[in-house]
């Protein structure tokens, strides 16, 4: 490999992560792997930059060691290589890492066939992209059990990735129904050998388990903490945790809220949804709205970017949906709830919370649905478990069944 560019241009690089304000300790490691790549640079044999990483990491048995020198070479990586400077996101071309990468080429077609299928049919990003994750894992499984195309995949193959070893099922309905529509949109490519394997693939109901769920006194804990100022809740923390609490909006449409969905005059919050695609229009509480605003005046970096909460960090970029979840951690934590080990403390709580809340208070369900974004009505059933007013009411007396003594006692 050559590396005069990075030799000549390694300053420009080191300047960027300094005035971007990247921490003291990545940029002297930025330093030093530049200094190692240089000095060891004479003699070398190395093709690429993956080459140059495990020679760096070969005495080292430190996880964490090795993830580090990860990340700082990727940086240098995509600096020499591209011209690309570091922006806070990361992005390792290092490892060649996902299911499809290592499909043989029958099966990439298939993929290939579905992602143009599902762009032309106008579905959602995130659909297609689970039914891309799920097939791949698919086809992979079967490529390692020597199938190397659709027709050599056989019901023991099928049955094989379904079912464990020990005779467990660790496949979701919803796994098995992405599976199906990839080959259902593969009719149109290769009929006969996706209709083969849809006769073959296990036919299961969605299972329902029994989940947590925000007792009373835990919402009226958590409702505390989002409307106390001294709660140690920063700003943001307290206007994600409110839309949350309050409107029960998903953690993707929250991370994707810009500064025009909120019509501040008509006191709506107004969204397309990631998951459905579908618009959405819900009430701003004077609560929740007074929460944003607080966040916008007084917290919110200057920046150009319209999303409504940015990352508190240079370039202040719009975070995941994911970083939603470290929210909830906190808000959790700052209400002095769900901190035991195995507690679920997910965005998705408030979001059941407040589907539960209205089924208790006989709030009728096309009104549910409609406030939650639902395209399916059928899609208020999991709630239902946990509708235990209702519930109760439809208990069934034992008195006239004969119970043994003691069945009862604790």
């Amino acid at each position: 490999m050559d590396f005069t560019n990075l030799r000549q241009r390694r300053q420009e690089l080191l300047d960027h992560l300094e005035r971007e304000g990247y921490t003291p300790g990545y940029v002297r490691q930025v330093r030093h792997n530049i200094g190692w790549i240089l000095k060891h640079e004479p003699g070398n044999r190395w093709e690429s930059y993956l080459d140059v990483y495990r020679d760096r990491v070969r005495d080292s048995e430190s996880e964490s060691y090795k993830k580090n020198h990860r990340i700082s070479l990727a940086a240098i990586r995509n600096f020499d290589l591209d011209g690309e400077l570091p922006d806070r996101r990361i992005n390792n071309p290092l490892f060649k890492r996902g299911a499809y990468r290592q499909l043989c080429p029958e099966f990439k077609e298939l993929i290939d066939h579905y992602r143009a299928d599902g762009r032309r049919r106008g579905l959602n990003e995130s659909t297609v992209k689970g039914g891309v994750s799920n097939m791949s894992s698919f086809l992979l499984a079967m490529q390692q059990r020597g199938a190397r195309s659709l027709a050599r995949i056989g019901e023991e193959d099928v049955v094989s990735f379904f079912a464990g070893a020990d005779g467990r099922d660790p496949k979701s309905h919803s796994y098995q129904k992405q599976i199906t529509a990839v080959l259902k949109a593969g009719m149109s490519w290769k009929a006969k050998e996706c209709e083969a394997l849809l006769a073959i693939l296990p036919s299961r109901g969605p299972r329902r388990k029994n989940v947590q769920f925000l007792r009373p006194e835990e919402a009226e804990a958590v409702r505390a903490c989002l409307e106390n100022a001294d709660s140690g809740l920063s700003l943001r923390d307290r206007a994600i945790g409110s839309l949350l609490f309050f409107t029960g909006m998903r953690a993707c449409d929250i991370a994707e809220l810009r500064l025009s969905s909120v019509g501040w005059e008509a006191d709506v919050i107004r969204l397309a949804q990631q998951k459905t695609a579908h618009p959405l229009e819900i009430p701003l509480r004077a609560t929740v709205g007074n929460a944003i605003w607080d966040y916008l005046t007084l917290e919110r970096p200057e920046s150009p970017d319209d999303h409504l909460f940015l990352g508190a960090l240079r370039p202040h970029r719009p975070f995941k949906a994911a970083a939603v979840w470290y929210h909830a951690a906190r808000i959790y934590q700052a209400a002095g709830i769900r901190q035991r080990g195995g507690d679920r403390r997910g965005s998705h709580l408030f979001r059941h919370h407040l589907a539960t809340s209205f089924l208790g208070g006989g709030v009728p369900w096309p009104t549910i649905s409609q406030t939650m974004g639902h395209t399916d009505p059928k899609s208020l059933q999991p709630y239902l478990h946990a509708d235990i007013a209702h519930l109760r009411q439809s208990g069934l007396s034992v008195e006239a069944f004969p119970v043994r003594e003691g069945v009862f006692d604790r």
